[in-house]
């Protein structure tokens, strides 16, 4: 791993564990991340900012702060096309394919979605004849709709992207 990369969480207490809830991702992390607020500061950084679909997901860990076999980065959800919503999804030698629908977060005070989450699998080569490896990916989003709303005029959408390898 990148010593550089590693400067930030070398002072982390001894066995320190990053397992947040998909709440605590969504509010403390990727809400942070996209709105960023004077009253609330991290004392250290543990996810990376990467733009995952210029790599493998092989080559990722060594670009992570943390982790030993699943890992956190921030990225920019892209679009396929100029003016539509689709999500470009290829990578380096492949594609990430989603295995499933959106599922909401919600938080566990009430009934308020705060904001999606999504599975996705890595395949090699190129759709449809890929070949499906066993890396696989959770993306948590903001709420479409909210985002859109607050977001600085031609600023890009922010994911926050789960790794682990199966």
């Amino acid at each position: 791993m990148d010593g550089n990369n590693r400067s930030n969480v070398a002072n982390l207490p001894p066995g320190f564990r990053f397992h947040p809830t998909d709440e605590e991702l969504i509010i403390h992390y990727l809400n942070q991340k996209v709105f960023p607020s004077s009253n609330h500061h991290l004392t250290f950084s543990i996810i990376a900012d990467v733009n995952i679909y210029k790599f493998n997901p092989w080559e990722l860990p060594d670009k992570a702060l943390f982790g030993e076999n699943e890992w956190f980065f921030f990225s920019p959800r892209e679009r396929k096309y100029p003016n539509g919503t689709r999500p470009n999804r290829a990578a380096a030698s492949g594609y990430w394919k989603a295995t499933g629908t959106d599922k909401p977060i919600i938080a566990s005070a009430g009934s308020q979605c705060l904001g999606m989450k999504k599975a996705l699998a890595f395949y090699k080569g190129r759709p449809p004849k890929g070949v499906k490896t066993d890396w696989m990916m959770i993306e948590y989003r903001l709420l479409d709709d909210c985002f859109v709303s607050q977001r600085p005029k031609g600023s890009m959408q922010v994911s926050l992207c789960y790794f682990l390898l199966h």
